[in-house]
C-alpha cells in the first residue's frame, strides 16, 4: 500500500527522471499518462509506480520514440514493463536478442527469426533495431562467412533476409510529394544495387521524410543528365563500393558539382572508407559518413531538413 502513497513532489520527481519540472506537466496535462495525488496544499505528489512509468516513457523517448508514440506503445500493452523489466534483470536485451536473431538466421529458422525481430520492435525503436541491431548482424554474417565459419547458403539467406525486411519497412512509409527528392545511384555500371549501406541510407531517408528515388547503377552521363531533368532531386547521392572505381567516381562528382549548383551531391559506400587521407578532406564537403549522427549533421548542413 505504501508504494501507492505520494513520496515525490514534481522538483523531486524531475530530478529523479532527467527532466525539467515543466516538460512533466505538459506531458500530464496533454497526455494524462499518469494521476499524481495532491496534498493539502494541491501539489503534485508522485507514488513509486508513477515514476516507474515515467522511467520506462523516458527511456523510449531515449531510444528515439516520440513521447506520444511512447505512451501508444505502454497502452497497446499493459505487460510490456513488467517483461522488460524481468529481461533487463537477465541480461542486456539488446546484446541476447541480436545474438538470437543471428543463430536463428544462420540455421534458417524463419518462426525464430520472426519472433526475435518482433521482440526487437517491441522494446527498440525502429531506428534502433534496423540501423545498429540489423547494420551489427550484417557485419557479423560477413564475418563469419570470410573466416569459414558459416556457408554462402547461410550467408545469402541471412543477408536477403534482412534486406527484405528492410525493404519492406521502407515500402510502408507514406511518401510526401512535397517533400524533398533524393536519387540515389550505384557506381559504376553493374555495381552492387542493393548494399546494406545503401538501404540503411534509404530507410534513414524515408523515415524523415524524404522520397527516394533508386536508379541502380550508372550507365552514362546522358543518361543521368535525362533523369535528373525529369526528377529535379534536391539531393544525388552516389554509391561506391570497389576501391577500383573511386577515381572514376569522384571524378564524376567533382563534374557534377561544377555543373549542378540546384542539388547537393553525397558520396557513400565501403570504397569511402579506404581513401587516401589528403583525398578525403579534398572531397570532405561530399562524404556522408556512415553512422546516423553524419547524415544528420551533413543534410542539416545542406538545409535538406
Amino acid at each position: 500500500m505504501a508504494e501507492q502513497d505520494g513520496k515525490y513532489n514534481i522538483k523531486a520527481a524531475a530530478l529523479m527522471l532527467g527532466i525539467q519540472p515543466g516538460t512533466l506537466r505538459a506531458w500530464e496535462r496533454r497526455y494524462q499518462m499518469i494521476a499524481p495525488v495532491r496534498n493539502e496544499a494541491g501539489h503534485r505528489l508522485y507514488t513509486e509506480e508513477h515514476i516507474k512509468i515515467l522511467k520506462w516513457l523516458i527511456k523510449k523517448v531515449n531510444q528515439g520514440f516520440t513521447i506520444s508514440q511512447a505512451i501508444s506503445l505502454m497502452g497497446q500493452n499493459q505487460t510490456v514493463m513488467d517483461s522488460e523489466e524481468i529481461n533487463l534483470k537477465l541480461g542486456n536485451p539488446l546484446i541476447s536478442l541480436s545474438d538470437a536473431l543471428y543463430e536463428a538466421l544462420i540455421h534458417f529458422e524463419q518462426e525464430k527469426i520472426n519472433e526475435v525481430i518482433n521482440s526487437l520492435f517491441s522494446i527498440f525503436s525502429m531506428e534502433k533495431v534496423v540501423i545498429d541491431v540489423f547494420g551489427q548482424i550484417y557485419m557479423k554474417i560477413e564475418e563469419s562467412f570470410s573466416t569459414g565459419k558459416i556457408t554462402k547458403a547461410q550467408r545469402n539467406y541471412s543477408t536477403l533476409f534482412l534486406e527484405a525486411r528492410i525493404t519492406s519497412i521502407i515500402l510502408s512509409f507514406p511518401t510526401h510529394h512535397h517533400h524533398n527528392k533524393a536519387v540515389c545511384l550505384t557506381f559504376p555500371k553493374g555495381g552492387d544495387n542493393n548494399s546494406l549501406e545503401k538501404l540503411m541510407l534509404t530507410f534513414y531517408l524515408r523515415k524523415r521524410g524524404i522520397e527516394v528515388i533508386n536508379i541502380g547503377s550508372f550507365h552514362s552521363e546522358e543518361d543521368l543528365k535525362a533523369t535528373l531533368n525529369l526528377i529535379h532531386p534536391d539531393l544525388l547521392i552516389l554509391s561506391c563500393e570497389e576501391i577500383n572505381d573511386l577515381e572514376s567516381a569522384l571524378s564524376f562528382v567533382e563534374l557534377l558539382s561544377k555543373h549542378h549548383q540546384d542539388f547537393s551531391i553525397g558520396i557513400c559506400g565501403e570504397a569511402i572508407t579506404k581513401m587516401d587521407p589528403f583525398v578525403m578532406e579534398q572531397f570532405s564537403p561530399f562524404i556522408l559518413g556512415r553512422t546516423v549522427n553524419d547524415w544528420e549533421m551533413w543534410l542539416t548542413e545542406r538545409m535538406i531538413f
